[in-house]
């Protein structure tokens, strides 16, 4: 492995933890916005409010007490999700993709019974999953129905869109495809696959797991080379309209394409991981400092989306 120094990485441009952090969140995301991303449930009350899709809410729980009342918020729905609301990392989302008489089915293929669902939902509001170990909440919501197309590029999960945005620029973006080994969540660190995404077209560019290059779906055995995302200009513009409902400069999109509605917010990033990189083979602080660059920098979203193109598409050979 050869070794590279930190010079010729910023002579590739590529972005490290403390430059994202202290150049551009902290530049970019007035602290008081940070609710309004890192709290789910806001997240969602918020892009109603603004017209945005997100996928419908079917109930919250916000007390132990309110744990033993799960069976009734419970009853007629064949398929959702419980999550936390102050979640990251993929981490306590259980998705149920259908009922077995009394029992519930995981998209893994698990089956749960109604006191283990009720133990889960009581492990997120003690704040087992919420950052800092905080008490938290769960929403409960419908389960996406992921475009069939992207059927073979994902595994026991839904495959989201990470959309970086940069002051209401769509300046790189991701597929990240859940695997067997990511317990079907969509989620580098825990295993899932990450493609990089022209953002011109929609083609896919590279793909990588635990940072290393992957030719193919280790679960689907499907070549990432031949892949093009549908709705894409869809993408990109509900993307960079995030950027008016939020009020953060910098922030990660995430995004699904639903069978039937299209594109989806699915939640929104202040604090954005890097491995994007990776997966497109080219450093983010280049393509960031093009935006500082322009003049003016306030424009609206079609005009953002249509210079990001001009700037940042990729030549396909």
């Amino acid at each position: 492995m050869k070794w590279i120094s930190p010079r010729e990485l910023r002579e590739q441009g590529v972005l490290g933890m403390n430059s994202r952090n202290v150049d551009y969140i902290g530049r970019s995301n007035d602290r008081s916005r940070y609710p309004l991303v890192d709290n789910k449930l806001k997240t969602k009350q918020m892009a109603l409010e603004h017209g945005m899709p997100v996928p419908v809410l079917f109930g919250v729980v916000r007390t132990q007490h309110a744990v033993q009342a799960l069976e009734q918020m419970l009853e007629g729905l064949e398929k959702f999700v419980i999550k936390p609301v102050q979640g990251s990392g993929g981490k306590g989302i259980l998705v149920i993709t259908q009922r077995r008489g009394d029992d519930f089915v995981k998209s893994t293929g698990a089956v749960l019974n109604l006191r283990e669902v009720k133990r889960h939902t009581s492990n997120i509001l003690s704040g087992l999953y919420s950052l800092g170990g905080r008490p938290d909440v769960a929403m409960i919501e419908d389960m996406i129905e992921f475009d069939q197309m992207l059927s073979n590029y994902s595994h026991e999960g839904v495959p989201d869109i990470r959309v970086i945005v940069y002051h209401g620029f769509p300046v790189m973006a991701m597929l990240r495809c859940s695997t067997h080994a990511s317990d079907g969540k969509a989620n580098l660190h825990q295993g899932a696959v990450g493609v990089g995404v022209d953002i011109v077209s929609g083609h896919s560019l590279y793909a990588i797991q635990h940072n290393k290059k992957v030719e193919q779906h280790p679960d689907t055995g499907f070549r990432f080379d031949e892949l093009v995302l549908p709705h894409w200009d869809e993408v990109l513009h509900l993307a960079a309209g995030c950027y008016g409902m939020t009020g953060l400069g910098y922030f990660g999109a995430d995004i699904v394409l639903d069978r039937d509605s299209g594109p989806v917010i699915l939640e929104l990033n202040a604090r954005p991981g890097l491995a994007i990189q990776i997966a497109n083979q080219v450093g983010l602080r280049k393509r960031l400092q093009m935006i500082d660059d322009l003049r003016p920098i306030e424009r609206d979203v079609d005009e953002r989306v249509s210079l990001a193109k001009q700037m940042f598409g990729v030549t396909m050979v």
